[in-house]
């Protein structure tokens, strides 16, 4: 009965003025290679959602490499994996979710290359459609010991691709989303701002109908939507919500709460009435900003207390150790590669700042800007120092505790990181971009 009320709800919805398209489909990007996207697992009923329960409904496959051999010399493992691969995902849209691989690897799937991955420290993900086929599919990684010279120099040891993970999508479905919850211009209620970036995957148009629904910190129903728009064969469309959202100041969502408040969103796809694919997240109320030089938050400036930390091992001691430093009186942590996603999440729900740095540590030469004395004035390595900031930004945007973000560790200033700052303010519109090496140069916000 519950459900029915809802769609019905819904239904009248789509009439209201809190949805706007943006006609202005997008082709989709040819298929293969590495995507930029955020760091999603979508589920194919809203309960297993709930339940954040991957294993249901057939939409996920750990992706566990066994080590067959280690050698010495330039590669220096050699893993293996073997899995089916569903009659039913051959008519969709498969992505592998590749973590932790412990170094600079190169990936074959069915011994054809897809891809070399520099970045040992920030989840790659790879659209895999033309590399798969129906049946046992086989798959390589081989790690190499020649690491970059890009790379963190102490890295916490984690368990060999853990959280890795193959994923389905239907051919109609979320490419991607941008979402925040944030003041309206009179200071009194939030407004949450959703963008949902739809893909089709046919070669002919289709209907894509999204939808969000958002409760409060206390568990109350407060908005609901959904949007029909028709694709064209493979391309992309943005469906922007931005509904008021209510008492939201009664639940601000502040570094050094004793429960901070977060807000449970599900975004959803629906085909013939048939809901399709769901999409769940938390979210706090608050907007970081830039204003005269000073860092803001919901009209007052912030007073960070820093404290360098990286995830340990696993969830539990990460937990207990950022609570150990926010009984320190520490509100902001500063990471010095990109986390796991989980690390994210309890910084969410403890109420802790993070400023979310790239995985780029060059510090040798940093002081001789002259091309090609410091790597970050290297130009023909712009792309990889673009690759490890977008990795950085499109994993972690969505989360509220991230308040800026870093270009990387000290490592001299240059073409790179000039680059790499023009276009994180292409895409951040509101947090600041930091750099401590800037030394007084234009690309760094503080």
């Amino acid at each position: 009965m519950k459900r029915t009320i809802w769609t019905a709800a819904l239904a009248v919805c789509t009439l209201a003025a809190t949805a706007q398209e943006e006609r202005n489909p997008v082709a989709l990007p040819p298929a293969g290679g590495r995507i930029y996207r955020t760091e999603v697992v979508p589920y194919n009923a809203r309960h297993d959602a709930d339940m954040r329960n991957r294993e249901a409904g057939g939409y996920w496959i750990a992706f566990s490499p066994e080590l067959i051999t280690e050698a010495e010399g330039e590669i220096s493992a050699f893993y293996g994996f073997e899995t089916e691969i569903p009659f039913a995902w051959t008519d969709g849209l498969v992505y592998l979710h590749l973590e932790n691989p412990g170094a600079p690897c190169s990936l074959w799937i069915n011994d054809r290359p897809v891809a070399e991955i520099s970045d040992p420290l920030t989840p790659a993900e790879f659209d895999i459609n033309p590399y798969i086929r129906q049946g046992v599919n086989t798959f390589r990684v081989l790690t190499h010991s020649r690491r970059s010279p890009l790379d963190a120099a102490d890295a916490t040891p984690r368990k060999p691709f853990e959280n890795s993970y193959l994923y389905y999508q239907d051919k109609r479905s979320i490419r991607d989303f941008e979402i925040a919850l944030v003041p309206d211009s009179t200071r009194k209620f939030g407004i949450l701002e959703l963008a949902v970036i739809a893909q089709n995957g046919f070669n002919y148009d289709e209907p894509v109908t999204v939808g969000y629904d958002i409760y409060s910190p206390q568990g109350k129903l407060l908005d609901f939507n959904m949007r029909e728009i028709t694709l064209p064969g493979r391309s992309t469309d943005t469906v922007r919500f931005r509904p008021y959202i209510y008492h939201t100041y009664e639940n601000k969502w502040e570094a050094g709460a004793k429960n901070p408040p977060l807000y449970k969103v599900m975004l959803f796809t629906r085909r013939n009435g048939v809901y399709k694919e769901y999409m769940p997240m938390k979210i706090g109320f608050g907007k970081t900003e830039l204003v005269d030089g000073r860092l803001m938050r919901l009209g007052k400036e912030l007073q960070l207390v820093k404290a360098p930390y990286n995830a340990a091992a696993d969830r539990k001691t990460t937990l207990a150790e950022l609570k150990s430093l926010k009984a320190q009186g520490k509100n902001t942590i500063c990471p010095d590669y990109p986390q796991p996603a989980w690390f994210y999440e309890v910084c969410d729900e403890l109420g802790l700042y993070v400023i979310d740095r790239a995985d780029i540590c060059a510090p040798e030469q940093r002081d001789n800007r002259a091309v090609g004395g410091t790597l970050s004035n290297v130009p023909s390595l712009a792309d990889e120092y673009l690759a490890r900031v977008k990795a950085m930004y499109y994993r972690s945007r969505n989360f509220t505790c991230v308040i800026a973000y870093e270009l990387g560790s000290p490592s001299g200033n240059g073409y790179n990181m000039y680059k790499a700052y023009e276009w994180l303010k292409s895409v951040e519109t509101s947090r600041p971009v930091i750099y401590s090496d800037a030394d007084g140069e234009w690309n760094s916000d503080l």
